[in-house]
């Protein structure tokens, strides 16, 4: 018997001092367990706060009843006690009688007077919780084989200590693997030197605004028609707030097909769903500490919104396949491109997700809007491209500079990345002018017809009118373009391939206010 035990101990050493998962710990620790002392159930509580929660049963009265239940040590003062001396206790019928009552009850009917043994599980300064067998017999255990378990618990709760520090190391490791993995597609460079520059008013009130709520943890929603550059913006946010030194990470909930999308969000365990062969974290548990950026927020699926708005809220999920509650501390940053309002008219997004998330937005203007800005944007992009094409030092020139100013952009920044990097590529210099910039006649989704002659880009030739009229339309949309400026590189005159006293004849003619 004193062999089977001492081997018992020696292979719990051996446990104690090697890398092992935490669930083969508590079986392991469970199994040699009878061979110390008989039991009937022996449980496993872990501390939490100040609760005592199930991790591990074993024995004929293990059910599935006994894993969900939970102590409080406010309830329970001979358990804090024991935790506090952490010396090992067999408990006595008038324990159960006159003090605090038997922790199964209502779970189990156990007869008054069972043996009953509580061991602490306490590892250097740390208590993790509490090891306890019970019995139907109605008998004391003895002094000596309180001490042995007594022992068996220290060690017990030493592998447990080890294997909850390597789980950790491995979720780390694991957190940064994927984080490394999904920051390989990020845009380089320094996403926020455009709002540091930016001459357009529109973007400077933006980004006195963005800088306002990127010190606080607010839910932010970016607005804005695609391309406008709304990652970059996030981004931003990130940069300049609190939490620049803990993961940036986004997720474009259009582009991943929805019956994945839970997974990828929120994570799973081994076995969750066929081809689930081991662990894998979510975006929310690999931002965990930072910020997670759910793109194209409008195409979540009704399905998906309640634990979003869970996260929000209590700022806990589950994985799938998983009944273990995580806590994450992420700020969201979401953007869409579709109106979220009209989206819950019609029960396509929730309303109190909606609220949630609404709380401050940043509405970003499409390129067309803040064509003062084209210059820097120019810089930056090709100083980024440079970096993937191996095309450095290219610059726009004053006349390839007009002729971008002269396009609608309908596919805003992005549009705009694609042209200077086709330029770039077709241009055997690295000047860029004029004559490099293929840029299309309509954008994707406009009217063949559809002109930049017409104010409000919407009616284009839909109504017949005079030469003069069509003229006047067009002339006072260039000075508009160029803030009324007549004369220079990006004067409308320049634009227009007039002379500036010509065109300053034909304003004056077509009766068109300056």
């Amino acid at each position: 018997m004193m062999m089977n035990i001492t081997e018992n101990l020696k292979e719990l050493v051996h446990l104690a001092a090697n890398e092992k998962d935490l669930d083969e710990v508590f079986n392991s620790g469970l199994s040699w367990l009878d061979k110390l002392a008989p039991y009937d159930l022996t449980t496993i509580f872990i501390l939490q706060d100040a609760r005592l929660v199930v991790r591990a049963t074993r024995g004929p009265l293990a059910s599935k009843q006994i894993y969900g239940h939970t102590l409080s040590l406010n309830e329970f003062p001979s358990l804090r006690e024991i935790l506090d001396t952490r010396r090992a206790r067999a408990f006595t019928e008038n324990d159960h009688t006159h003090g605090d009552g038997d922790p199964f009850d209502g779970i189990l009917d156990l007869p008054p007077g069972h043996s009953c043994m509580v061991v602490p599980l306490c590892a250097g300064n740390q208590c993790l919780g509490l090891l306890t067998l019970d019995r139907t017999h109605c008998e004391t255990y003895p002094q000596r084989i309180v001490d042995l378990v007594e022992i068996y618990g220290h060690i017990l709760a030493l592998a447990i200590q080890n294997a909850e520090k390597t789980s950790h190391l491995k979720y780390l490791y694991q957190q940064g693997n994927e984080q490394i993995k999904l920051l390989e597609a990020e845009t380089r460079g320094e996403t926020d030197d455009i709002l540091n520059t930016t001459q357009s008013p529109i973007m400077k009130e933006l980004a006195n605004r963005t800088r306002l709520v990127s010190q606080t943890e607010t839910p932010i929603l970016i607005l804005g028609e695609s391309g406008t550059g709304k990652e970059r913006l996030a981004n931003a946010i990130h940069r300049w707030s609190a939490r620049i030194h803990r993961p940036f990470i986004k997720i474009n909930c259009s582009a991943i097909p929805h019956e994945l999308l839970e997974s990828e969000l929120f994570g799973y365990v081994k076995g969750a769903f066929t081809g689930a062969e081991k662990n894998r974290l979510g975006r929310f548990q690999i931002a965990d500490g930072g910020t997670l950026f759910l793109d194209e927020i409008g195409d979540m699926p009704m399905s998906l919104q309640p634990k979003l708005l869970r996260v929000l809220q209590e700022g806990t999920l589950e994985p799938l396949g998983s009944d273990q509650t995580i806590k994450v501390d992420v700020r969201i940053i979401a953007s869409t491109n579709v109106s979220l309002d009209k989206a819950v008219n019609k029960n396509k997004f929730r309303e109190d997700l909606y609220y949630r998330l609404n709380v401050f937005p940043l509405q970003l203007p499409p390129l067309r809007d803040r064509l003062e800005d084209l210059p820097e944007l120019c810089r930056i992009l090709l100083s980024e491209q440079a970096l993937r094409t191996r095309k450095k030092d290219h610059r726009v020139t004053p006349d390839g500079m007009s002729r971008l100013a002269s396009y609608h952009w309908p596919g805003n920044i992005r549009e705009l990345a694609n042209i200077l990097e086709r330029a770039t590529i077709l241009s055997k210099s690295k000047v860029l002018g004029e004559d490099v910039f293929e840029l299309p006649s309509t954008g994707p989704g406009e009217k063949k017809e559809a002109s930049l002659f017409d104010e409000s880009r919407d009616s284009g030739f839909d109504e017949i009118v005079p030469i003069d009229e069509m003229q006047r339309r067009y002339i006072r949309f260039v000075l508009t373009r160029t803030k009324g400026r007549i004369y220079g590189n990006d004067g409308a005159a320049r634009l227009l391939a007039m002379k500036p006293t010509t065109l300053q004849s034909r304003i004056k003619k077509l009766g068109i206010q300056v």
